[in-house]
């Protein structure tokens, strides 16, 4: 009887401590409301030229990596088909379309110019969220020209139809194109591409998915990212015509239209000039669907996105919107990064605040001046518009009889995201036989999926909340501060009396509450460590146990108040929870690395669920992490059926899924259990072209235990030593 009294004491002692820590405040900034588009963005500019330089290579990166344009697609053929002239006496008007992908068709109409000699400039002209896109019939034309903001009843109908008039009128040669889901461009449907609501059961599944699914998000498949390929492709297709001046090359687009074109000026350097109109703010972000992807804007805005088109001309306007306060917030630090890269004259904001949410005469005129300078077009100015006849749907669409629309539909969009899907994976595959040439694609791009690697995790302190001797160890819990982030890391650390000079980090689904059995006793392979004069760590990674005020396991991750189910919402400006839990184990890696003097044997442990965490945490780790074991227990990011779920990351599955993570980081001793026969053959071939066969161990699955986990680390620390470290055995 005493002894259960002692024990049913302990436990009693354990949970009130336990209680009293969770008492406390964590003060995890992580903890707090969720970021989203209608958040502040402001621009900050580096100190040097050269500082801006490695942050724009970093911004760029993210910016490739979330429109799933990393590596960029193979072009294939764009087989493009250019029908239905006609002639205006000094401009012409042509039907358009050409593949993007194989099958999937980009739509629009070609402005040329009419008795112009010589090479003419290129503009791309993305049309926006106006109503009818490239059709629009603006009813409104009479109000705005009683306003000032447009000249002609009839031009004035359009005026995405007039800017281009106007540019081949110009001597440009102009592409007007439809966003996905616009206009001709009807394969995948607006409601669809512009008003995304809900999840398709049907569209969410393994293989064959559809866009917005979880599998589509894992893999960075986003309408996004095939509007921001097709006006890349737009520009391939502007390029082969043979009288368009490659070295003068431009975009502009208002609002969505803006969207996409200061997205193609930041990954696109064979624009020479571009203007996005009234859409560049520290402000609301792009409320559409098409304008979100996941990763996008975490750490950056539209400003700083804008802003890598720098030192190359940029012309923005403002108006009575979300722009409103760009002439104070946002423009006069983009004007400081061109003032510190010489060609502050490259930066111009014209700010007609005067006017609602546009692309009017006024801020048309605005986007002419501008190219007239910078594309050496050698009109005098003011530059003024004249009339044109308006051309209707029916004068302007690209299918007919002669050339029918093609078929659209669920199996299409599947069959679309496959293609795209096998062309990134046989890219990976060809390099996952050269670990160099696949740690040179994939580790810049894991930096950004991840969000965090060793390098940036930050500054970390101890806050020690509670010392208990043992026979032969300190058990010690606190807070890991991270005072880089803001965020808090509950830890405990058990110390044997007589260190080897090892640490193990030991990751487990239950927390640092893993460590220990259902009794509240060491697990075995814990008591093992410590009495082989290993140091053991264990953590709440974040929404574990201490961050739960219920204690229940986390089902879903929390979202920001948008009705609309699109992942890109919420994992567009806020890290996924895998990633943050990834962040906490890089916290514990840094906070033992900067110690004085250093953890110079870290190991990390990660089994019965934990496996993931630790193998994408090892794959940015470095050589800080000697040793891992690791139990995947043949997790992949691709199988997660929920955008909510915790384990779902975007991009997790776009780099070959979890063996991908695996193949990262040098070839330093890894025992691995859970794995496919692919996995184990393509390590086996990084091992040996490290020559370093001996660093990998695959246990039997009826040997992949913690406790054979725990042997392993042993095994290693003591050959580290020369000797071989056990337990002591009764």
């Amino acid at each position: 009887m005493r002894f259960v009294a002692f024990v049913f004491g302990w436990l009693a002692v354990f949970a009130l401590c336990a209680k009293a820590e969770s008492d406390e405040s964590l003060a995890d900034a992580r903890l707090g409301p969720l970021k989203d588009l209608n958040g502040y963005f402001p621009f900050e500019v580096p100190a040097t030229a050269a500082l801006w330089e490695q942050r724009a290579e970093e911004v760029r990166r993210r910016v490739l990596v979330s429109q799933g344009l990393w590596p960029m697609p193979k072009k294939t053929l764009l087989r493009p088909v250019i029908h239905g002239r006609m002639a205006f006496g000094d401009y012409s008007v042509e039907k358009v379309y050409f593949e993007s992908f194989p099958g999937f068709y980009v739509t629009g109409n070609l402005y040329r110019p009419i008795g112009k000699r010589g090479l003419s400039p290129g503009i791309l002209c993305p049309h926006g969220h106006w109503a009818k896109g490239r059709f629009m019939d603006n009813e409104n034309v009479r109000k705005e020209i009683a306003q000032g903001a447009e000249r002609f009843e009839e031009g004035g109908r359009s005026p995405l139809q007039s800017r281009c008039v106007q540019l081949a009128r110009m001597g440009c040669t102009v592409f007007h194109y439809d966003m996905i889901g616009y206009g001709d461009s009807v394969q995948i449907g607006y409601e669809l591409a512009h008003r995304f609501a809900r999840q398709r059961p049907e569209m969410n599944r393994r293989q064959a998915w559809g866009l917005f699914s979880p599998q589509a998000e894992s893999h960075l498949q986003s309408v996004m990212g095939l509007q921001t390929w097709n006006s890349i492709r737009s520009l391939d297709f502007l390029e082969m015509l043979p009288e368009v001046d490659k070295q003068r090359l431009a975009a502009t687009g208002a609002s969505g239209g803006g969207t996409q074109t200061f997205m193609l000026a930041a990954i696109d350097s064979r624009l020479a000039a571009a203007f996005p109109a009234v859409m560049v703010s520290t402000a609301m972000q792009g409320g559409c669907v098409c304008e979100n992807a996941c990763l996008l804007r975490i750490g950056t805005g539209n400003v700083e996105i804008a802003a890598l088109f720098a030192p190359k001309p940029l012309g923005l306007t403002s108006a009575n919107d979300w722009t409103a306060e760009m002439p104070s917030k946002g423009f006069p630090e983009l004007r400081a990064l061109y003032r510190l890269l010489g060609r502050e004259e490259n930066a111009m904001l014209k700010a007609l605040n005067h006017f609602g949410h546009n692309y009017n005469y006024v801020s048309r005129t605005a986007m002419y001046h501008w190219f007239n300078r910078h594309l050496r077009l050698g009109f005098a100015e003011p530059i003024l518009e004249k009339d044109y006849p308006y051309l209707s749907q029916a004068e302007l669409t690209v299918w007919n009889a002669a050339h029918p629309q093609p078929q659209g539909g669920d199996d299409f969009e599947r069959n679309l995201l496959r293609h795209w899907l096998e062309d990134g994976r046989k890219q990976l595959l060809a390099r996952a036989e050269r670990p160099q040439a696949f740690a040179e694609l994939a580790e810049p791009a894991i930096g950004v999926v991840l969000g965090r690697t060793l390098e940036s995790a930050g500054k970390v302190v101890w806050e020690e909340r509670r010392k208990v001797e043992r026979e032969n160890h300190w058990e010690t819990a606190g807070l890991l501060r991270n005072t880089t982030y803001g965020e808090s890391l509950p830890a405990v650390f058990f110390h044997p009396k007589e260190r080897q000079g090892a640490t193990v980090i030991w990751l487990s689904a239950r927390g640092k509450a893993g460590l220990r059995d259902g009794e509240g006793r060491l697990h075995p392979w814990t008591q093992n460590l410590l009495d082989g004069g290993v140091t053991v760590a264990g953590a709440d990674l974040l929404r574990q146990r201490e961050f739960l005020t219920d204690g229940k396991p986390l089902q879903r991750t929390r979202r920001v108040k948008n009705p609309r189910e699109a992942a890109a919402y919420t994992f567009g400006y806020n890290h996924a929870i895998f990633a943050r839990r990834v962040h906490d184990v890089l916290t514990i890696v840094q906070f033992l690395k900067t110690q004085n003097p250093p953890f110079e044997k870290i190991v990390l442990a990660g089994l019965s669920g934990a496996g993931h965490w630790a193998a994408a945490a090892r794959s940015v780790c470095g050589k800080a992490v000697r040793k891992c074991a690791i139990d995947t227990g043949g997790f992949r990011f691709g199988a997660v059926k929920d955008v909510h779920d915790p384990d779902f990351l975007p991009g997790g599955a776009k780099y070959l899924d979890l063996p991908g993570f695996l193949l990262l980081g040098d070839a330093l001793p890894l025992w691995l259990a859970g794995e496919s026969a692919q996995t184990r053959e393509w390590l086996r071939g990084r091992y040996a072209k490290a020559d370093a066969d001996d660093n990998l161990t695959f246990p039997e699955p009826s040997e992949a235990s913690a406790n054979a986990a725990a042997d392993w680390i042993l095994k290693e620390l003591g050959d580290d030593n020369g000797e071989i470290l056990t337990a002591p055995q009764n």
